[in-house]
């Protein structure tokens, strides 16, 4: 005695949906270097730079992945030296993959810019960069213009004036 073929064709049609809704989709953040670009002008160890430098690196690896659009923008909350950032990621991504890929992003950009006042580093999938305002205010109230500046600074620093 067989199963009826409706009751057959349920059974199939069941073990297939289970199976179709346990499949787990992946994916990889591409995290193929772009572009780095570094400042030339270096901060010294113990400057209080290196300590907004570090505050603002870790928000934007934690915040960042769990922000609308994956974008976002910081600044230290050390008015002694402020350093300001950004990071996105690709909205494709999901936000683990976003936090893997601002990781790569970031380690890209300290590699290849060590102690430097700003930097960018540009991935296929993501981007973080850091800045300074120092270089600006210390030059600027010394009577340097803006302008003189821009040869120490990368293409991505503002004007702040």
């Amino acid at each position: 005695m067989g199963l009826p073929s409706k009751l057959a064709t349920t059974i199939i049609l069941a073990f297939f949906g289970f199976l179709l809704c346990s499949v787990t989709v992946t994916s990889v953040p591409n995290t193929v270097v772009q572009t780095v670009l570094c400042n030339t002008v270096v901060y010294s160890k113990g400057d209080p730079f290196g300590i907004s430098l570090s505050y603002v690196v870790e928000e934007l690896q934690t915040v960042t992945p769990t922000s609308k659009n994956y974008d976002y923008y910081n600044i230290s909350p050390y008015p002694n030296a402020f350093a300001y950032g950004h990071a996105a990621c690709n909205q494709n991504l999901t936000s683990s993959d976003c936090a893997t890929c601002l990781d790569a992003a970031k380690t890209t950009m300290f590699s290849a810019c060590q102690s430097r006042i700003g930097a960018r580093s540009v991935l296929q999938d993501c981007t973080i960069s850091h800045k300074s305002a120092f270089v600006q205010t210390y030059l600027l109230k010394r009577s340097h213009s803006y302008s003189s500046l821009t040869r120490f600074l990368p293409p991505f620093y503002p004007s702040l004036v």
